[in-house]
């Protein structure tokens, strides 16, 4: 099986049944026009936290009818991280939706040791592309969580990104590790942490998943570019994960290929006990609509 499209996301989101989603201080209009247009799709319910009143003017303001949504009134931006969390904890949602507060806050409730959705160490970015000038869907990461990820974070970024895929029906995902060149130079970081990642891999310390680098980006993504440079590999040119060596790499290429790469992408953060839907608000209403649904479409 092979993910082709973005659409995709919607397709299945919409075959299963229709997942709750807690929005943390839900007061955000890009927010609610992105949950009002999942609704209409029937992907999610949403149980909306935050200031019952801007939440009404808001809604509104964007013809989205709330009836029979519920609300949590609380307008103190941190406890409504707190009980957007705990509407997970209590499995009255299965989603859980950033609004109008910063990342650290949710973060914070996220990753409380004990009323938190603490699953491992390390929590990342996912976004999912469609470009028009690859084959299939493929992603990147960490571009919003970890600045400087050592060994150890990248191995958990990695298995963050090949869950994501396990729980969209892909068993074996293929993962490239980007350095800014295909061989190991011990004075490049990047490409040291790619030949110890692709050894666990060959030594069944990473699972699931088939890791090779370090590669350049046009190693990773053109066969051509693997041929021209002698480089037998599974992996390249037929990536389905890129996994960049910082969040400013990882950053510069997600809106890169957003803003001028003509791609479509969905992003969601792995790593706790259910998806996070953390959108930026440069992100068009499509990306947020297509991050909800890959939220939703995960077994």
């Amino acid at each position: 099986m092979t993910l082709k499209s973005i659409e995709v996301f919607i397709e299945r989101a919409k075959a299963r049944k229709t997942r709750k989603i807690a929005v943390a201080v839900a007061e955000d209009k890009p927010v609610l026009e992105a949950v009002k247009a999942a609704m209409k799709e029937g992907i999610v319910i949403p149980i909306l936290v935050g200031d019952e009143k801007q939440i009404r003017e808001i809604a509104k303001d964007i013809n989205f009818s709330l009836d029979g949504i519920e609300i949590v009134n609380e307008k103190n931006p941190a406890v409504s991280c707190k009980k957007a969390v705990a509407l997970i904890k209590e499995n009255k949602a299965e989603i859980l939706m950033k609004g109008l507060v910063g990342t650290a806050d949710l973060l914070r409730a996220v990753l409380n040791k004990e009323n938190g959705l603490r699953k491992g160490s390390t929590i990342s970015h996912i976004a999912f592309f469609e470009s028009p000038y690859y084959h299939k869907l493929f992603v990147v990461t960490d571009a919003a969580m970890n600045v400087a990820p050592e060994l150890k974070e990248k191995k958990a970024i990695l298995e963050n990104a090949v869950e994501a895929y396990h729980r969209l029906g892909i068993e074996n995902p293929k993962v490239s590790i980007i350095a800014a060149v295909e061989t190991i130079n011990e004075k490049m970081e990047a490409t040291v942490h790619a030949g110890m990642l692709t050894m666990m891999n060959k030594r069944g310390q990473i699972k699931g998943c088939l890791v090779d680098g370090p590669f350049a980006i046009d190693n990773a993504i053109s066969a051509e570019a693997c041929h021209h440079k002698k480089i037998e590999t599974e992996v390249g040119g037929d990536s389905d994960i890129l996994v960049l060596p910082d969040i400013e790499a990882a950053n510069v290429l997600y809106k890169t290929l957003n803003f001028l790469g003509g791609a479509q992408s969905a992003a969601v953060i792995m790593g706790a006990s259910v998806p996070i839907v953390l959108t930026s608000r440069a992100d068009s209403e499509k990306t947020k609509l297509n991050s909800i649904a890959l939220s939703a479409a995960m077994d």
